[in-house]
């Protein structure tokens, strides 16, 4: 096969006419040709340096199919969530399912299974099983380390992990939101060496100068995008871009495309963004991923020019596999594993009494994960606690989907609901059942249709009710990527028409227990200070 094109050649800084020959999928020349006015553009293709493809509610082979599209040709893919819930059946059913597809998926280590001992899950990966898995080629890195306060402190198991990951000189993922000084350093002379949680320049910056690489995160949740590009100016030999989460909706859009694209219109250098996006997590993660050179596995896209990236054809180990938008990798069938056992609820199972309307308050801020501590006041009706639509302060609720248990309830902040309730399976780290509503009819509902389908996201108001059902571990689909995307705008507009404002109100509800991202989250166990590390009472 032989393709021409203007080459981008990223690492010598260079763009010119050339043809490139392809066989036995591996790039066999390269030669130089007589500029053309039609020439499209050939370059590396995109890689997100860190994605949970859980989160895309697709299975791994799905989440390809809609990716080539964009461009993307391999994923550093941590498979933590389903990990959490099936344990170590997850990470290989996540492996076996990514090979049913030509994409270059690089998964890792989950470090953190359980992700906190405040939570209840469904899975865990012992020290025993990450050296089970670091002996594999298919495991190429100890993926994000959350527990900080472990790692600063040197707790014996997570340096175990950590330890383990050195052996086998595979690098280090980061996890420390916020953490600065001190603090930032010692957790960095630990081991971890990417982080994707910064939320400010400073922080990124200062962790930059201690040795981190830094990914740009830019998802259908956190959006740190705008606050972090301007580091790329600095250090451009240390970023790389991710989506980390990335919902149905948005990955059959975009993907690591749209945040080249918006580098370049901010005026950033072309082939500091090209680096970050396509080079950088090849070098860093020691990937088998061309990067347009002779002897290198063909893997480049076809794009109309370097200003918007408009992808016309996706290339890996020279099969094509998307062209002018359409995907041709072809749909595989889909095993279905799950882990959930929790009978269906009664509307008195979400009551909480009180003698004060004082509570504590989850802030949810769009476009972050951080949630703010706040102070509100609800409503008291016979002795029970309930939801204050008028000012915002919701009823939330954790139901544990592993075993029988009353469910873990507190208020919350800036979902607008004006009726009804949304409810979902998909619930960082643990993945239990949380809802949001403005009555505990409509928040019994919403869980019971997840109950009911062994997962999902659901929405419910008056007679109006819906549901995407997420069979494979309560949080995927093993049906087409482009279907489910279409079910999920519908169910997604739903919760807007119930007075939403929130950009994406069931990823934003999906990290409303998560409990190590500060300030206060809920658990299937109760109300979490993130700062402290500990329980706290929900009235005051």
């Amino acid at each position: 096969m032989k393709t021409q094109g203007n080459l981008v050649d990223i690492s010598n800084r260079k763009i010119y006419p050339a043809e490139i020959e392809v066989a036995n999928g591996k790039i066999l020349k390269i030669e130089k040709i007589k500029p053309k006015s039609s020439l499209p553009f050939l370059m590396p293709g995109f890689i997100d340096s860190h994605v949970h493809v859980e989160s895309s509610m697709l299975v791994p082979s799905e989440f390809a199919r809609l990716a080539v599209v964009h461009g993307t040709v391999a994923t550093i893919s941590d498979p933590h969530e389903i990990a959490n819930v099936c344990g170590m059946q997850g990470v290989e059913y996540m492996i076996d399912n990514g090979k049913q597809v030509p994409f270059k998926f690089y998964f890792g280590a989950p470090s953190c299974v359980p992700a906190t001992p405040f939570e209840t899950a469904g899975g865990e990966i012992s020290a025993e099983d990450i050296e089970d898995l670091m002996k594999r080629p298919e495991i190429h890195y100890l993926a994000e380390m959350m527990n900080w306060p472990g790692t600063v402190n040197r707790d014996p198991l997570v340096m175990q992990k950590i330890q383990i990951s050195k052996k086998y000189g595979k690098p280090i993922d980061g996890h420390a939101p916020g953490l600065k000084g001190e603090l930032a350093a010692k957790y960095i002379s630990a081991g971890p060496s990417t982080d994707h949680e910064c939320f400010t320049a400073e922080e990124g910056r200062e962790k930059l100068r201690l040795g981190m690489k830094i990914a740009i995160r830019e998802g259908s949740a956190a959006k740190n995008f705008d606050a972090l590009i301007d580091l790329i100016d600095e250090y451009p030999e240390m970023i790389m871009f991710c989506s980390d989460d990335k919902h149905p909706d948005n990955l059959a859009v975009s993907h690591i495309n749209e945040l080249v694209t918006r580098a370049i219109t901010k005026g950033k250098n072309l082939f500091d963004v090209l680096k970050a996006a396509c080079l950088t997590p090849i070098s860093h993660y020691s990937l088998n991923v061309g990067q347009l050179r002779i002897g290198d596995p063909a893997d480049f896209i076809v794009v109309k020019d370097l200003e918007k990236f408009g992808v016309q054809a996706t290339y890996i180990n020279g099969e094509k596999l998307a062209e002018n938008g359409k995907t041709l990798i072809p749909k595989v069938e889909n095993k279905v594993i799950n882990n959930f056992n929790t009978p269906l609820k009664i509307p008195n199972d979400f009551k909480l009494a009180t003698s004060t309307a004082k509570v504590r308050v989850i802030e949810a801020l769009d476009g972050q994960l951080i949630t703010p501590e706040i102070q509100g006041e609800i409503l008291i009706k016979d002795g029970f606690a309930e939801s204050n639509p008028e000012k915002d302060i919701l009823k939330i609720t954790v139901v544990n989907r592993y075993f029988d248990a009353p469910p873990a309830v507190a208020f919350i902040k800036n979902f607008g609901l004006k009726s009804g309730a949304i409810a979902s399976s998909v619930g960082h780290d643990s993945h239990n059942i949380i809802a949001v509503g403005v009555d505990d009819h409509a928040i019994c509902s919403a869980v019971n249709l997840i109950i009911e389908s062994k997962g999902g996201i659901s929405a419910v108001s008056g007679e109006k009710e819906d549901i995407l059902p997420l069979p494979v571990g309560g949080i995927m689909s093993p049906e087409d990527g482009y279907e489910v995307a279409k079910a999920y705008t519908k169910i997604d507009q739903l919760a807007k028409e119930m007075g939403s404002t929130l950009n994406s109100p069931f990823m934003t509800l999906s990290f409303m227990g998560l409990l190590v991202i500060p300030d206060l989250k809920l658990s299937d166990k109760g109300l979490f200070n993130g700062q402290k590390f500990e329980f706290t009472e929900v009235f005051i």
